[in-house]
């Protein structure tokens, strides 16, 4: 059973995602908070194994709220999903450095967010298409960035770096495959193989590694 902590200050939010969630055969909702804080303090108290969670909220906003939850060793299983209903925000990117896991807007349909909530639980990383690629041509139209190569990279092999630069790219396993004529389940255990080495919690993560490093183009 996964559990879900849902954060919003929007009522109606929280109900329709609760609804939603507590109708989902193997999913049960873990608790609620309408701001930053609270949800720091019932991520610790319910342990949920997904988190829910707005961006701009009173008191402390999604994105501290998310680097306290990921910051908690307590919580390390614990993953996190931005919900907000706006796309172009500019909190994205550093959610995701931050440690979510995931990022999706309010209007995506339910569907979706239920194999979402399945797929960032698992372990995998979640974007929205339109937000990946926004926020790839974002960020490689800002000025030169310094490089802060990760002091791990040096145990990667070519093949590795050149996947987690992929994995910056936003491209899945699938698609990774197909750039580099292997099968997904080689590409699959090459992502593997580079989480682990760069302590990566998850995809998105590597992303966030791959871009630090100056490995995407």
């Amino acid at each position: 059973m996964i559990s879900v902590l849902i954060v919003d200050d929007q009522d109606l939010v929280r109900i329709g995602l609760r609804t939603l969630i507590e109708n989902e055969d193997g999913l049960t909702v873990a608790g609620e908070a309408a701001d930053g804080l609270a949800a720091v303090h019932v991520a610790k108290d319910t342990r949920p194994d997904v988190v829910l969670m707005d961006i701009r909220m009173p008191g402390i906003d999604g994105l501290e709220a998310t680097r306290r939850i990921v910051a908690d060793p307590s919580l390390a299983e614990t993953r996190i999903i931005v919900l907000t209903t706006f796309e172009l925000d500019e909190y994205v990117f550093d959610a995701l450095r931050h440690g979510a896991s995931g990022f999706l807007l309010k209007d995506t349909k339910p569907a979706e967010l239920l194999a979402g909530i399945r797929q960032v639980a698992d372990g995998g990383a979640l974007l929205s298409p339109s937000v990946t690629r926004r926020l790839i041509s974002a960020f490689v139209s800002q000025p030169p960035r310094t490089v802060r190569t990760h002091p791990q990279l040096d145990t990667l092999t070519e093949r590795e770096r050149e996947i987690v630069g992929l994995v910056g790219e936003g491209l899945s396993n699938d698609e990774i495959a197909e750039r580099l004529v292997v099968s997904p389940a080689t590409a699959r255990t090459h992502v593997s193989r580079a989480m682990i080495k760069l302590g990566a919690r998850d995809r998105a993560q590597l992303a966030v590694f791959a871009h630090q490093s100056g490995l995407t183009t």
